[in-house]
């Protein structure tokens, strides 16, 4: 049916024919030869919005024989790129970069990325929704190709009325696409959010005024302005952000030590432990060139207990850095901050590394010289990218749900209805199969119905068998006289007492009895010939059981029972009476 004229029929055929490929891989059931690539290439541009997704959907998955066909490929599905439905737009965008990967002249591939700016440019100006999914989308294909859309930057400004999850976005991707080009009008930009009022914008957008001076040589010392000027809006989380961003550029240009003192200007507005820890950082790397440092440092120390571990390994750091710079300022300083880490710190790697620093001073300070004050090479980037191995899985996935989570779909989708975390609670089950086997039977034949079927929850509860009785669930019916609750909480129900010539208690003739008479049955044996009620217990189970007790000691065994209740007088009867009054 793909190779009808009717381009519905196609769609739809492609459609049932990729559920069962997706639910029976097996099956083979939609195998894409190059007739079938013609006729789906003929109907792509006849079929509705969902067909159209179906054949593009299909294509992307579909390996080209050479590169003259993926050229041809993506010459055909480009139109798609000025369809009105963003879902097509991003599925067609998906063939053609795909595909566009198997085109060998570099001209025709420049060409066809120039021709996918236009349809992503137009889903930034959709609803924010649309935008969000579109902007997640391009974030991956401008990490594969950088260059796609160099000349759109102010497509990308955000808007007062942006919800901020749009925002974010944007920022990330401003810095993917500014180059030297652009890059001045992007840190003015950038400058302007860092004054707004939303915290996490402005940290963001600070952020990037950092990574865009990172990735771009050429405009470092405008950007290191842009921050100067920020510290002296002297607000607070401002201030903090700039901070931990000019400890980056220092990493990357070593050379802008003529702002350390503005920035130490700045020690009392720092409560964040990482702008603290980014301070004492700067310090401790320039503190042969700040000529108080040992008392900037000394007021770190003096609070030492009171910081977070991570702003007390930087004081650590820095103290002893400071020692091998200049010995004679810091001689009491690093003893004092080696004491407080190793005496009275819980944290095992502020107390070891002090340990570490202690050995390496008091052995050869030379040696810790070389160490500690050992070149450091520099970063190149501080803008987040996904694992090259990530990357190529998600390609694959764009306009689907994994392009806008950036995770694979095996992470957050399974087969059918299970879920990856029911997929990995499987496999940890049979994990502990193969290491108990007991007990894992027993759990297969609770699974596969082996168990008592009318049994209910409450009755399987009270099924622990402690002593090999029969459980409760499968006791019988109640015989006539019997109280009922004879295998209640999985209690065994004796239904014959061994007789006493098999060295048992009670009696011997194979009657019933009810619980009551196997209680007394306990204390001896019964008189030949006594009978006992079915199910019922009486004077003579009573008598039956102290007969064989001897209070005398002189070992005489007594009359039998019936003897004695024959014999004995209206008192012994009352005080039987009394006693079976009792139960």
């Amino acid at each position: 049916m793909i190779g009808d004229s009717n381009p519905m029929v196609v769609a739809n055929s492609i459609t049932a024919l990729s559920e069962i490929m997706e639910t029976a891989p097996e099956t083979q059931a939609l195998v894409v030869t190059s007739a079938k690539l013609k006729k789906m290439l003929l109907a792509l541009a006849e079929c509705t919005e969902w067909g159209r997704i179906t054949i593009l959907t299909t294509l992307a998955d579909y390996q080209a024989l050479d590169a003259k066909e993926a050229e041809h490929i993506c010459e055909r599905v480009s139109p798609q790129f000025q369809h009105v439905n963003p879902a097509v737009v991003l599925a067609a965008v998906k063939v053609v970069f795909l595909h566009m990967q198997h085109i060998a002249n570099p001209t025709l591939q420049a060409l066809y990325s120039k021709k996918m700016a236009p349809p992503l440019v137009t889903l930034v100006s959709s609803k924010p929704e649309v935008q969000y999914v579109a902007l997640r989308n391009i974030d991956l294909l401008l990490q594969k190709q950088p260059g796609i859309l160099d000349k759109e930057m102010r497509v990308f400004f955000c808007k007062y009325n942006d919800p901020p999850y749009l925002k974010l976005t944007k920022l990330e991707i401003m810095v993917r696409i500014a180059n030297a080009q652009n890059a001045d009008t992007l840190l003015a930009e950038l400058k302007e959010y860092a004054l707004e009022v939303d915290m996490d914008f402005v940290r963001k957008a600070v952020r990037a005024i950092g990574q865009v001076a990172i990735k771009i040589d050429s405009c470092a010392e405008k950007a290191v302005n842009v921050l100067l000027e920020l510290i002296n809006t002297k607000v607070g989380y401002v201030v903090q952000e700039v901070i931990v961003v000019i400890k980056d550029i220092f990493r990357r240009y070593p050379g802008y030590e003529g702002i350390i003192p503005t920035l130490c200007q700045c020690i009392d507005d720092l409560d964040e432990p990482l702008a603290r820890g980014s301070l004492i950082w700067i310090v401790g790397e320039y503190a042969e060139k700040i000529s108080n440092a040992a008392e900037i440092l000394g007021g770190f120390v003096e609070g030492f207990d009171e910081e977070f571990t991570q702003t007390q390994l930087q004081i650590l750091t820095a103290v002893v850095k400071l020692f091998l710079k200049t010995p004679d300022a810091a001689q009491g300083l690093v003893q004092k901050v080696l004491q407080a880490a190793t005496s009275s710190s819980d944290n095992p790697d502020l107390r070891d590394r002090a340990y570490v620093y202690w050995r390496l001073l008091s052995s050869d300070p030379q040696i810790a010289k070389s160490i500690v004050l050992s070149p450091r090479p520099q970063i190149t980037s501080t803008i987040p990218v996904l694992p090259p191995a990530l990357l190529e899985q998600l390609l694959p996935n764009l306009s689907t749900l994994s392009s806008v989570y950036h995770k694979v779909p095996s992470s957050f989708l399974g087969k059918g209805r299970s879920s990856a975390l029911q997929a990995a609670a499987i496999e940890e089950a049979r994990e502990e199969a193969r290491e108990n086997p007991i007990a894992a039977s027993a759990v297969s034949a609770a699974v596969a119905g082996k168990n008592s079927g009318t049994a209910t929850t409450a009755e399987n509860l009270l099924d622990i068998d402690f002593d090999g009785a029969a459980p409760a669930s499968l006791s019988k019916t109640p015989s006539a006289g019997g109280t009922g609750l004879e295998g209640l909480a999985g209690t065994p129900q004796r239904a014959i007492s061994p007789t006493g010539s098999n060295g048992g208690f009670g009696n011997g003739n194979g009657a019933a009895s009810g619980g009551m008479g196997d209680l007394m049955g306990m204390f001896g044996n019964e008189a030949p010939g006594a009978v006992v009620g079915q199910g019922g217990f009486g004077d003579e189970d009573l008598m039956n059981g102290f007969a064989g007790m001897s209070m005398n000691g002189n070992g005489a065994q007594p009359p039998p029972a019936q003897t004695q209740l024959d014999g004995a007088g209206g008192a012994a009867k009352k005080s039987n009476q009394d006693l079976l009054g009792l139960f």
